[in-house]
Parts: C-alpha cells; structure tokens; sequence
C-alpha cells in the first residue's frame, strides 16, 4: 500500500490529483475550527460535557465538529441521510427507478436530487438544532431571536453545502470519493485523542510499568485484529460460475466462455450498523436535548434510555449487567437492516433475466426462476454470514469499553469506515497507474 502510495507521486497527474485532495482535506479541518454564530461556546460547552456519552458517534462522523459548534456542525450528514433515503425510493418509486436506469443523465437527475433534499434536511435539523439552544438560552443573547436563530440555521446549512460541494470536486479532481474521504478524515481525527484517552486510562494511569507495558500491548493487539477482521470481511466474496453458450454471429462462432458473479458477505457494508445505532440512539439524543438522560433507578422511559445506551453494557456494577440486554436488541437491528439493504440493492430476478438474455446460466441449475431462487438462497445465507460477523466486529469496542468502563469515540462503524474507504482509494490510485501504464506502452 505505502509502496504503490509513493510511485504515485512520481506520476505528475496522480501527484496532482493526491495534492488536490490533501488541501481539501486542510479545508474540512480548518472549517471545523470556525465557531458557528450566535451559539454561546462556553454555554454549548457545558452542556455538551453532560451529554458526551450518548453523543460521541454523532460528534466522531462529524470530527468534533458538533462538540465545538463550529460551522461545519452538521457536517455531511444530511447529506448521507438524503443519499440513503434517495436509494429506498429509488426502489419504492417506479418514476425514480426508470430515471436511475436512464444512463448518466438519470443518475445526474437523481444526483440534482439529492443535492436539494440534502439542504432540506440541513434546513430542518439546523431549524431543530437552533430552536433547542434557543429554548434553552444556549444563544448568545440568551433567548431566540429570529435574527440569531436565522443565522445559526444558514451557517449549519451553508456548512453543510459546501462540503457536498467539496466532497464533489474531490470525486472530480482528486483521488477517492469525496464524500467517503471527507467522512474518513473527520472519524481520522478524532483517533489521537482516543489513544491519548486510552494510554492515560490503561498505560500511564497503571499501578506499575509492567501492567502499562501489558496494557499497551493488549490495546495494540485488539486494533490489529479488528483492523484484520475487517479487512477478511471486507474482501470476502461467493463467487458463483457462470457458463456462457456458444453462438453463431456472422461467420463466427463466439461465446463459451466461463465466468462468475461476485456476490460480497458484507453486502450492505457498514449501513446496517449506522443504521441500528441511529435507530438506537435517536431517542436518547432527543430526550438529551429536553433534559432527560438514561437511569437505572429513574422513569420507566429513563430506564429504556438506560438500555438502548450502549455505553451502560457490559457494565459488571451492582445490577448494571442486566441492561446488556439492549445489545440483543442491538445484533436484531443489525441483522434486519443488513437483509433490508441488501434487498434494496441486490435483484436476484433481474440478474437471472439478464444471463438469460445473454445465454448465460449457472452449471446445474435451470434458466430463469430456478436461477433467481438459487441466487436468493446463496444470498440470504451469505447475508446472515455478513451479518454475524458484522455484529462480532461491532459489539468487540463496545464489550471493552463496558469491562474496562472507558469512552472512546472511535468504534467498529468508525473502523470499518476508515479501512474501507482506504482500500477503495488505494484500489483506484491503482487502477489510474494500470491504465497510464497501458497507455504508455500502447503510445510507445
């Protein structure tokens, strides 16, 4: 990776599409540094220490954006929700899905799309957002006025818009996607001071230097193998033979060849547990903003928030351990959506139509249905495979963090995030050498 990393620098073209990115990412960074206006800091700030826990995977996608209330806040997530709520339509309307079919200038409608439901939904939660704090006199004259509530929702909103913007221009210009490198960078950043938290918690907080020395070995080897797990699961695919027919075009005989269809275990990618824990923290999040926060001994509803808190399991207090229980809810959650989403995504029937029309077929198994409902059955077990693992590689942060009672922000969904978009982009410098390899010699 590093080796390929450094012979794109020697390429002009890559170089300047690398260096590109590099400032861009600068940009990101320096933006969530700008403070928001109209948002008391030293206010926000208090009370965001009071909520940190159950608001640490919303602050890590925003790179500490949202806990500095800068103007990048919001981040690119309105962006994502409006992408994922693009591609369910997509399914569910005919319109959409004839346009999604269309060619480039389908994809561009759907894209424009996308863009004005993305500030929609900035409009609306920076609205919520600014409401709230004005609510609550976390605004710096200390009411809601609508010209300071005004500002805070076009800053989060003007925010939000240029790094889609940004994120664009990257996919044009630089190298990666833009959208998953600016996603990457904000979860990158928040990583040294995770490890700072660590190392004082276990390394130098140790009562002697070998229980540090063990420490810093056991935290370097649990990373490694997640990082490891990850990339297995990543990469790993059911390849299922296809066999081609021969036919007669003209005066030739073309055809016959083998070949395969790559269905991924991890289909869905990390969707499904972005999905499960936005379901599972949206009403702890809410009922934070009112003032009401998870309790073992409180409400019957602070109890319930106490449960779905993924930082209260595996908790071994006095009592405590019972309300692991939400982790079940959580794996549940995680299964559903990674079947949900591979089914948005993944057409058995209209793969078994298109080998037809190509005079393909799957050895031993009958054109058409036959071959659609072999598909959905490798699918369905290959998904429970992915879905499994997946919930392993997500509850094994979450385990340590409930036995060793620390906070990090950093976590599997971050983790996979990272790994992920890291080999996509080093798999497409790659592919950009290849073709200006081939290129070279064809001229020469």
């Amino acid at each position: 990776m590093f080796k390929t990393f450094i012979n794109a620098f020697k390429i002009k073209e890559i170089r300047d599409r690398v260096l590109f990115t590099l400032a861009c990412v600068l940009i990101v960074r320096l933006g969530s540094l700008i403070p928001a206006p109209g948002i008391s800091q030293g206010l926000f700030k208090q009370w965001i220490e009071a909520n940190q826990l159950s608001l640490g995977f919303l602050d890590t996608l925003t790179g500490g954006s949202f806990s500095q209330m800068a103007i990048f806040a919001l981040n690119i997530s309105p962006y994502i929700n409006a992408s994922i709520i693009m591609q369910l339509l997509t399914i569910a309307i005919p319109k959409l899905e004839e346009m999604s079919k269309d060619g480039e200038d389908g994809r561009e409608k759907i894209n424009a799309i996308s863009r004005y439901l993305t500030i929609g939904l900035a409009l609306l939660e920076g609205g919520a957002m600014a409401i709230s704090f004005g609510n609550s006199g976390y605004t710096i004259s200390g009411g809601s006025t609508f010209r300071e509530l005004a500002m805070i929702v076009l800053a989060f909103t003007a925010g939000t818009a240029f790094l889609m913007w940004l994120g664009e221009r990257i996919t044009q210009k630089g190298v990666g996607n833009g959208i998953s490198v600016i996603l990457l960078i904000n979860i990158v950043a928040r990583l040294p001071q995770d490890v700072n938290t660590l190392i004082q918690r276990f390394v130098t907080g140790a009562s002697d230097v070998i229980r540090g020395i063990i420490a810093a070995i056991v935290i370097l080897v649990i990373i490694v193998l997640m990082v490891v797990l990850i990339v297995l699961l990543q990469d790993a695919e059911r390849r299922i033979p296809v066999q081609y027919a021969k036919k007669i075009q003209g005066r030739k005989m073309v055809g016959g060849q083998a070949s395969s269809i790559p269905l991924k275990v991890n289909t869905s990618g990390v969707i499904p547990v972005i999905f499960a824990m936005s379901l599972m923290q949206f009403p702890v999040i809410i009922s934070s903003f009112f003032g009401v926060s998870g309790s073992k001994t409180g409400t019957v509803w602070q109890k319930i928030l106490y449960l779905l808190s993924q930082q209260y399991w595996f908790r071994t207090g006095d009592g405590e351990f019972k309300y692991t229980f939400g982790v079940l809810i959580y794996i549940a959650l995680i299964i559903f959506f990674a079947y949900f989403y591979t089914a948005v995504t993944f057409n058995p029937i209209e793969i078994a139509n298109n080998l037809k029309k190509q005079s393909g077929f799957i050895p031993g198994i009958r054109p058409g249905k036959p071959t659609s409902d072999y598909l959905t059955d490798i699918l369905n077990k290959i998904v429970f495979i992915g879905a499994i693992s997946l919930s392993v590689v997500a509850i094994i942060p979450i385990f340590f963090t409930g036995i060793f009672n620390v906070q990090v922000s950093f976590a599997a969904t971050s983790i996979i995030i990272v790994v992920g978009v890291i080999l996509e982009t080093m798999k497409q410098i790659e592919s950009m050498m290849a073709v200006r390899h081939y290129t070279g010699f064809l001229d020469k």
